[in-house]
């Protein structure tokens, strides 16, 4: 008899499967970018509005140009000067309690105009409520957002969530356009409002103020960044950081050229484009659509640039972006009309590409410069943004009442923006080192 061997006896172990690749995660502060990302799409209504109020409330109430110019000059101011203690705001309270306060105070100020029935009540509305709720929701907010949750792709990021405005123009302007068109001003104001009350859970249910809140650490770095304590004295601390930061010579340049940044972008396009163009015969909803085709190139010039900055040298982006943007400027006066043409075509699709293509650079320098402070410094960087966009918001209004015409505002807003490439590329490149106390 053949014996068996005991091993040939025993059954066949079972072959054991490799154990399944485990998947990447996406990291968390992808969903937090997104969730910012549509809190300021949601919130860019109220960004829309002004310049569709202007011919409806002159005719309305008989206010003068310049006394509704006046409104959205403070509204403009406020959003700047707002932004850098929101960031410190951010820091003491959190991301999520400012942004929903904001998020109100801007459903209150809109809804509120509704009632108004004299000009120191538009100013007081939309111009002091919906200012101070914005400015909490300006750009400070996507900065603070980027520089806790990402050390990776800043520069992208910063570029995405700037272009959710842009995305939120394009969203709001027809609609709004057509509502206050067909119904009036009135119901696109109720309109804003609704719109920033249904963000609100967004930002209360979904949004977080640290990576450490929930254990991880931010995209792309190598060790875990525990959650800082609050801080304390939030006024306090952003007007020490200004004092710093107002020492250098780099902080005014950024400032001097993000003031003419805003006020050939919000101060001027926003504000005066629609009733410009109406003034040469096109239709307000026309002239509305091109406003919201602005928006659709603007996200695609935003998150470009913020992927050129990752790679290219920031001063010198800057300089590109202020040279032409000043230039295509200067031509403008010939391209208005009755009726869309291709030039007036192209300038629209140049001016979105440019629009605010000068975010992410700026955001670089300023991280670069200023480390941990760097978005309370953007915060007033910002607010020169927005005080450039005040003076013009008004002055334009006040052109047009004067002059008859927007030609002289825009030959000085290009003018501005050659002077504003000059000084881009004026910014020292290496980063600001601190003077160590003397002992």
């Amino acid at each position: 008899m053949t014996q068996t061997s005991p091993a040939a006896a025993s059954p066949a172990a079972p072959v054991q499967a490799a154990p399944p690749a485990r998947r990447r995660r996406v990291h968390r502060a992808w969903f937090v970018a997104a969730v910012t990302f549509v809190t300021i799409i949601g919130a860019a209504a109220f960004r829309s509005l002004p310049g569709l109020l202007i011919d409806p409330l002159h005719q309305e109430f008989g206010w003068s140009r310049g006394t509704i110019g006046a409104a959205v000059s403070i509204n403009l101011a406020l959003y700047g000067l707002t932004a850098p203690f929101a960031a410190a705001l951010m820091d003491r309270f959190g991301i999520r309690r400012v942004v929903a306060v904001a998020l109100l105070v801007i459903a209150a100020g809109s809804g509120l105009t509704v009632w108004m029935t004299a000009a120191w009540q538009l100013w007081l509305c939309w111009g002091l409520l919906v200012g101070l709720g914005s400015g909490s929701m300006a750009l400070a907010f996507a900065a603070t957002v980027t520089n806790r949750w990402f050390t990776e792709r800043r520069g992208l990021v910063s570029g995405i969530l700037t272009a959710a405005s842009a995305s939120g123009q394009l969203i709001f302007l027809p609609l709004l356009s057509w509502t206050v068109e067909h119904h009036g001003w009135r119901p696109a104001a109720v309109t804003v409002a609704l719109a920033a009350l249904a963000v609100v859970p967004f930002v209360w249910i979904l949004l977080r103020d640290h990576p450490a809140d929930i254990g991880q650490k931010p995209y792309g770095a190598r060790e875990f960044i525990p959650k800082p304590p609050p801080v304390t004295g939030a006024a306090r601390r952003t007007l020490n950081v200004l004092s710093t930061a107002a020492r250098t010579g780099t902080f005014w340049l950024l400032a001097g050229t993000f003031a003419i940044c805003g006020a050939s972008t919000n101060g001027l396009i926003q504000t005066h484009f629609v009733p410009a163009e109406h003034d040469h015969g096109m239709p307000v909803t026309t002239a509305a659509s091109l406003l919201a085709v602005i928006g659709v190139f603007d996200v695609v010039g935003t998150i470009a640039s913020g992927w050129f900055t990752d790679r290219f040298e920031p001063r010198r982006l800057l300089a590109v972006y202020y040279a032409l943007r000043g230039l295509s400027l200067l031509f403008l006066p010939m391209l208005l009309g009755p009726a869309v043409h291709p030039p007036m075509l192209f300038f629209i699709v140049f001016y979105g590409l440019d629009w605010v293509a000068t975010v992410p650079p700026t955001l670089a320098l300023c991280r670069e410069q200023f480390g941990e402070d760097s978005a309370i410094v953007f915060g007033w960087v910002l607010a020169s943004h927005q005080v450039g966009a005040a003076l013009v918001a008004y002055l334009g209004g006040l052109a047009r009442d004067v002059f008859g015409s927007y030609d002289l505002v825009w030959y000085a807003s290009g003018t501005l923006c050659a002077a504003a490439a000059l000084m881009s590329l004026v910014i020292r490149r290496r980063p600001v080192v601190p003077v160590p106390a003397a002992a």
